[in-house]
């Protein structure tokens, strides 16, 4: 049999690094700091670090909460917008080396970062631009404190997946009993590019979180809900971190340059550090999973923050429902009914089973389905056994090839004829619809508009009984 091609890319591609980025998919992000002690969502930066002091803070304990509940990996605020640091940086004492936590032994970081390695997790961090405590805010005698700090974390703590940048700048602050408001330029005074670099050399396989990258964008809010559809390309200009366009952000551009994938940030609370007014308020895990549609759902990630409380472990309710939900992702996408069916294509490229469509379901995410160049449509159908039941459809594109699909439409067909399921636009690392339960038939993908040769690695039908 002669050999045959991968079609080509189309637009933009991924990196190695966001390619698995990519595959995590789902991953949870720690506040905790001398708010969690002063009952505030932004410390002013005056706090004492005498207030730290969680009695209990057991890291491995936080860390199979997230792992039962399915993340993938945890990043942790090791300095929010208050300055006061979960590591003994040796850049200042405003730190837990001061505090009375383990007598000033004690790091919150290195804890994180060692409990996750111990559990399969991946490991990411957080540290604020903006620091309402440090004299120096606003100078460039602050950036370079700011990269030493960025150093400490990227070569003491081993590997790093992800590093997150926030766009809060400037304001009202302490900075070291200055007491007074602080702007800066958002789009010169931190020299990104300088400490972009500094990431790359340190931490190569780390991708950058901010709202231009460079690595993954925000998704524009903070309810953990992606555009529909949202697109992994879009165009930056000469936008910094706290002042790209939210719509944009959403739903991506199409057309895009870039290939700048969104990630999904939402607290499991209202607010993002522990409150005990907020015990009552947790989320469901019913409410999770629709935000788990929603985000991974529409090929972004979903980032859920989980506070510890004041004794430094995850509050039994955000635990328990946070259990409830990992087991509801594991139980719902343990069977792919798709995978017991006959499937047939219109089209395979070059009749070569390199890119053959049971490729679609044999697990694998190297290897897709694909047609000959030059066609507009395609399609698959599935031949479902009689008692087989689904009510969510997943699709996956191959993305080392681009996002290549236009428009789709899933119909059903049974004895009472065919109807549409669902229908819309961009499906990229991963897509998944919910709608009403279907038993047995047949079910067909439609592709339509390509611009260029499908290349789908998964189709999935599953069924949720809940």
């Amino acid at each position: 049999m002669t050999s045959i091609h991968d079609p080509a890319p189309y637009g933009p591609v991924p990196t190695e690094r966001q390619l698995r980025w990519h595959a995590l998919e789902y991953y949870g992000f720690l506040h905790f700091t001398v708010n969690t002690f002063t009952d505030l969502e932004w410390g002013y930066g005056d706090e004492s670090p005498s207030v730290f002091d969680p009695t209990q803070f057991d890291a491995e304990r936080i860390v199979s909460v997230a792992a039962s509940g399915g993340m993938a990996g945890l990043i942790l605020t090791c300095k929010h917008h208050d300055g006061f640091c979960l590591w003994p940086s040796e850049h200042t004492d405003h730190s837990v080396r001061t505090s009375p936590w383990r007598s000033g032994g004690g790091d919150v970081v290195r804890a994180i970062s060692e409990a996750c390695a111990s559990r399969g997790l991946e490991f990411g961090v957080y540290l604020s631009p903006w620091d309402r405590n440090h004299r120096a805010y606003g100078s460039g005698e602050y950036l370079r404190y700011y990269r030493n700090q960025l150093e400490e974390l990227l070569t003491r703590y081993g590997p790093v997946f992800e590093v997150w940048f926030d766009g809060a700048n400037g304001g009202d602050g302490y900075y070291g009993g200055a007491r007074e408001t602080r702007r800066i330029d958002p789009r010169t005074y931190y020299e990104w590019q300088t400490t972009w670099d500094l990431v790359r050399s340190l931490q190569p396989d780390a991708c950058m979180f901010s709202d231009v990258g460079p690595d993954i964008r925000w998704v524009g809010n903070e309810k953990g809900i992606a555009g529909d559809p949202c697109w992994h390309t879009t165009d930056v200009g000469d936008e910094a971190p706290g002042s790209a366009d939210s719509a944009r952000l959403n739903g991506g551009v199409r057309s895009g340059a870039r290939w700048l994938p969104a990630e999904c940030d939402v607290s499991i609370r209202p607010g993002w550090f522990y409150h005990e007014s907020e015990d009552g308020a947790v989320r469901t895990p019913e409410n999770l999973f629709d935000l788990y549609l929603r985000s991974v759902g529409r090929g972004a990630s979903l980032l859920l923050n989980l506070p510890p409380d004041r004794r430094g472990l995850i509050h039994e309710n955000d635990a328990r429902s946070l259990d409830e939900f990992g087991k509801r992702l594991r139980s719902v996408f343990a069977r792919n009914v798709a995978a017991d069916a006959r499937i047939e294509a219109s089209n395979v490229r070059g009749d070569h089973p390199r890119f053959d469509v049971g490729n679609l379901v044999d697990g694998h995410g190297e290897t897709f389905w694909s047609t000959d160049d030059g066609l507009s449509e395609a399609e698959i159908v599935v031949h479902l056994p009689e008692t087989s039941r689904f009510n969510i459809v997943e699709m996956r594109e191959h993305l080392p090839l681009g996002q290549r699909v236009e428009r789709y439409v899933v119909e059903t067909e049974d004895r009472s004829g065919r109807r549409e399921y669902a229908s819309g636009s961009a499906i990229g690392n991963r897509r998944l619809i919910r709608g009403e339960e279907r038993t047995g038939g047949r079910v067909r993908l439609k592709l339509l508009g390509l611009p260029a040769a499908p290349a789908l690695s998964g189709f999935g039908l599953y069924y949720d009984p809940a």
